[in-house]
């Protein structure tokens, strides 16, 4: 038996690609270039709000190390060793919501926000950053299942008319 299969059906459960998918109704209206265009716009999100993640983890990591006399330095060059391939500055990074989401911290002002030498501030900006944290965390996971879906989507139009693939390949290699 090979690796995967469920040993009652012998099968891994995994749609093969001759297969077709079955479509989602939600987006029967929307051309196959729009849905493209969608799924970029969303990895594009993904990835600005997964950066400003990394900072403000990295800001809360910061404000617990002065706490517990750790070297905030270290930390912070540990914990955005992994933010390679971020080009884009600080400033340039936003992060809006997408359709029906609720509205977002105001990300440029947290993290531009003095932390208070007393206990009262740096617990305030704390719970601040840790609230900031947790939305961002929430809309990730929507952008996440929301690629997924458009991704699935294309995927069985393209298993239903390959052509369309060759095309999406071909428009790729033609923009470069």
């Amino acid at each position: 038996m090979a690796a995967g299969e469920n040993p009652k059906s012998g099968s891994t459960g995994r749609t093969k690609a001759s297969e077709p998918l079955p479509r989602d109704s939600r987006f029967d209206a929307i051309g196959t270039e729009e849905l493209r265009t969608m799924r970029s716009g969303l990895s594009d999100e993904e990835s600005k709000v997964s950066y400003w993640r990394r900072l403000i983890q990295a800001r809360i990591d910061l404000i617990d190390s002065k706490q517990t006399g750790s070297e905030p330095v270290e930390q912070l060059a540990r914990l955005l060793a992994d933010a390679k391939g971020s080009h884009q500055r600080v400033a340039a990074l936003s992060v809006g919501p997408v359709d029906d989401v609720p509205p977002l911290p105001d990300l440029v002002e947290l993290w531009r926000r003095v932390m208070d030498a007393d206990d009262d501030g740096r617990l305030a900006l704390l719970s601040d950053l840790q609230a900031a944290e947790e939305e961002l965390s929430t809309y990730r996971k929507d952008l996440h299942e929301r690629l997924d879906s458009v991704t699935t989507e294309l995927i069985a139009r393209y298993r239903q008319d390959p052509d369309l693939a060759l095309l999406a390949v071909e428009e790729r290699l033609g923009n470069n």
